[in-house]
């Protein structure tokens, strides 16, 4: 049995394109970062990337809610590809062909990184019995 699990961030919005007979096709980057230790170099969590395909109605899924940086689960059979690069090494790539795929963070994850603006409250300060504090005190 070959069937793969996967959970990371996408690294580039998917890119959609149909074939010659019709059939939508997605395709995708997961980078997945690995739990033991850190690059010597810079200090950033060591990542596996996988190439993921995803066919029909998931295909069209993927491509209309998923976006550069957004979480996801994969599942599907994996498949390892060699090239020759532009310098003329041998690479391989991790190919998935996803058979399912579930969305784990969602549009509104977006604001989150910065362009989020709190709501201004509907009840006052004084009537709540709590303090008011300023959105830049606040630690997180």
């Amino acid at each position: 049995m070959n069937k793969l699990t996967i959970i990371g961030n996408l690294t580039r919005d998917p890119e959609l394109r149909t074939v010659g007979s019709g059939i939508s096709v997605c395709d995708f980057t997961v980078a997945v970062n690995r739990r033991r230790g850190q690059n010597a170099q810079n200090g950033q969590p060591e990542a596996d990337f996988f190439r993921v395909t995803a066919w029909r109605q998931l295909g069209e899924t993927c491509a209309k809610y998923l976006a550069k940086g957004r979480k996801v689960c994969v599942m599907g059979p994996v498949s390892a590809r060699t090239y020759q690069a532009n310098d003329g090494t041998t690479r391989v790539s991790l190919e998935v062909t996803a058979e399912d795929v579930e969305f784990l963070s969602s549009r509104n994850d977006d604001q989150a990184a910065g362009s989020y603006n709190a709501p201004a409250p509907s009840v006052t300060a004084q009537n709540s019995g709590f303090t008011a504090v300023e959105t830049d005190e606040l630690p997180f």
